[in-house]
This record gives structure tokens, sequence and C-alpha cells, in this order.
């Protein structure tokens, strides 16, 4: 979820006031020694440290370095141990030494994850009807099955028929705007905002199709289950700024993923699946014209450094999609959007791209691969590389899927 070694860095110095000094392993961004600050990008934003007068600034064998903090091996990119104090609420930096130090190696929150190339796990559109993880057989939508069964797609031909240009007030008109609305953690903030740039540039969009990323560092499904919680105050603002209206978004896409998953599939899939449900919900009150929600798990983990979502939990997290769909297809009360069915509760559940391949063991269906240099730092977050992979994924689903292509390719 968002990039970098450092883990939840913030957090840890908020909630442990009570502890002299903190150690952890992060990526230096950039050092301002005249004006004695420093930035990490951690956890998919830039943390701002003031540099202690008195700091101590090591080399990777433990000797101080001559130039202390304007050594020129403090350049962006390279990994450090940093020792904060925390008090009063102001990050201080009181000693860095280059590289991963041995006691935060052995440090329960700077956990040290061997990157692997691949974990071994077969995508579930390369699975098949007869193949199973942890008894889960192939296919999205399972059985084998990668397009969605008639029902389904004629449930989705239905709520496309109902997305069009809408004024600010949720009227039909021509000149009206269909928004599409990313609400999701880190991850999805760097992709989506990689997606607009690349779609609003892209002639064959509509124009009335307005692409609005309301997905925020730090906010996982978990994080969007309080109805007035930071996550939604601030998708309201995105909006605001971007002069959309709630009436006006008709379209969501979610990616899921909790924040440092543990237990088994069962475990951490069913409280994956409670925050999300408990988000759609809350985006269907927030939303009245909302039709679909395209649902999408994680990327390749197995690369990470840190527990934020390593493998297989975001491989997991993908059955997570296809239970959820599921549960709606089978009259799950929770997630109705049927109004002659009762209270409608969500919008109609869709797959959104699926973009889990085994890190470098190509996708039988599409050869998509993930390569290290696919990732940020922390082997979690994506790279600049891996987001523009994203985009184009997410920028080729919106054109071709044969129900969102109408309303989102220009006629």
């Amino acid at each position: 979820m968002r990039p970098l070694m450092l883990t939840t860095l913030v957090s840890l110095l908020l909630c442990a006031r009570s502890v002299l000094a903190l150690e952890a392993v992060g990526t230096i961004k950039k050092v301002d020694a005249e004006n004695r600050k420093m930035v990490v990008f951690a956890n998919g934003q830039d943390r701002n440290l003031t540099i202690a007068d008195d700091v101590k600034v090591l080399g990777t064998d433990g000797k101080e370095l001559s130039d202390g903090i304007k050594s020129a091996e403090l350049k962006p990119g390279t990994v450090v141990t940093v020792t904060v104090d925390p008090r009063n609420g102001r990050p201080l930096l009181q000693a860095l030494r280059l590289g991963r130090s041995a006691t935060a190696g052995n440090n329960p929150n700077v956990p040290v994850l061997e990157g692997k190339p691949s974990v071994g796990i077969k995508p579930l559109t390369d699975m098949s009807a007869t193949d199973t993880y942890k008894g889960e057989d192939g296919g999205l939508y399972g059985g084998g099955l990668n397009e969605p069964p008639p029902a389904l797609a004629a449930l989705a031909r239905a709520e496309t028929a109902k997305i069009v240009p809408r004024d600010a007030q949720g009227q039909p008109a021509p000149d009206g705007k269909i928004a599409v609305v990313s609400l999701s953690m880190s991850n999805a903030t760097m992709e989506y905002s990689a997606f607009k740039l690349l779609a609003d540039a892209d002639p064959a969009k509509s124009p009335n199709v307005a692409i609005v990323d309301c997905a925020q560092g730090g906010q996982a499904m978990a994080q969007w289950v309080d109805p007035q919680g930071r996550a939604w105050t601030e998708a309201d603002r995105r909006l605001a700024n971007a002069k959309i209206s709630p009436e006006q978004v008709q379209v969501i896409w979610v990616k899921l993923a909790n924040v440092r998953p543990t237990g088994t599939l069962e475990e951490h899939g069913k409280k994956l699946e409670k925050d999300t449900t408990a988000l759609l919900q809350n985006a269907q009150q927030r939303f009245p014209n909302l039709r679909i929600a395209y649902l999408s798990g994680r990327i390749y983990a197995g690369w990470a450094s840190t527990p934020l979502n390593p493998e297989p939990y975001a491989h997991e997290g993908n059955l997570v999609v296809r239970w959820m769909i599921r549960d709606q297809m089978n009259g799950s009360p929770d997630l109705n959007h049927d109004a002659s069915k009762g209270t409608v509760k969500a919008p109609l559940l869709l797959w959104g791209p699926y973009l889990w391949a085994d890190g470098t063991t190509p996708r039988k269906t599409d050869g998509l691969v993930w390569e290290r240099r696919d990732l940020a730092g922390d082997g979690t977050h994506p790279s600049e590389s891996g987001r523009r992979k994203v985009a184009e994924m997410l920028l080729k689903f919106f054109e071709e899927d044969p129900h969102a292509k109408t309303w989102f390719v220009k006629p």
C-alpha cells in the first residue's frame, strides 16, 4: 500500500509517546541540511523529520561520517535506519545509520522480508475448475470461468443502461457528467491518478466522463467503515474541488486491501469482506445514482519488505472480490442492489481489471509480470512503471469491457 520500508512511522510516533526513541528503516527522499529538515517517503506520503542539532550520522560500519548530515552518502533512494524522538508530537531525528541496522533487523515492527520473483501461486485467471487454492477453484467467477455468468451479464446491461450524463441535481442532461470515482488506499491513489492522466488525454474517452481520484494514503477498507470518518471527509472535499456533486457519481472503483492483515484466509478474508461491505453501503447512501462498483484486488506483493500487505494476502484479497460478487448474486441482503427485493444497500458488483500475477512468471492469459522495478523501495507500492501498468490496464478495461465502454467511450 504505500511506498517505503518505513513501517507506519507516523502512527508509531503518535501511539508511542511514552517511548523516548523509536527505530525504523526507511528511504531518504530529501535532506535539507541548512534548515535541519529531512523528508522520508513513508506509506505513500512524504514524512517530514526535524534534524536534531546533535544528530549522529553513521556509516554502515557504525562509525560517524565526517560530514554528518551533509554527507554525500545521504542521497535520495538511500536506505537508512533512523532513530526518532516522538515527544511533543514533533518527529525529531536523533540518529541515522546507512543501511539496516542489526537492531532494526530484530525489531518486529521493522521486519526483513525476503523478496521473491514468484511465490508459486497461480493467478485466478490461469486456474481451471479443477485447480484449487485453499479450497477455492479457478476463474474470476469460479468454476474456471473468467467471464460473468449470463444472469450477472444481464444485470450489468440493465445497470449500465441507467448510466447517463447528469447535472448537479442528478437529472439526465446532455452536457452533464458521469463521475467515475476511486475509493481505496495508497496503492490505488497512486495508480488511479496515473490512470486519470492517461484517460483524460485519450481522445476515445467521452467528454462526459469525469474521473475523480478519491483514494487516499493510509485509508484502506477499514478506514472507510465510519461514514463520518476522515476518508469520506477527504473524498467529499476532492469531489467538491472537481465540481462534481454526489448525484453525478455513478461508478466507483474499489481496490480491496487492509493494513497488516494476519491470520488464515478465512480470518483476514472475512474481515476484508466486512469492511468492504461497509464501504459499499456508505457509498450507496452518499451517491444516490451509484449504479456499479468495479472491484479489483492488489498487484503482486512477493517483493514486499514490510508486513503492510505481503503475500499471500495480496493474492487472497482477490478471492474476497469473488466472494462478494457471488454473495450479491445469491441474494445477500447486505449487498442488495435491486429495489424490488428490498432496500438498496449497494451498487451492482462487477470485476474490474484483475491485476495480480505471480511476479516474473508470465500470466498465461496475457503475459502480465511484476518485476522488481515495478515496485517501489518497500516492494509493496507501485513504482512509476508499476503505476503505468495498472493505469494502462484500467484504461483498457473501461474502453473494451462490453458494458463499461457503452458509457466510457465517446459515441
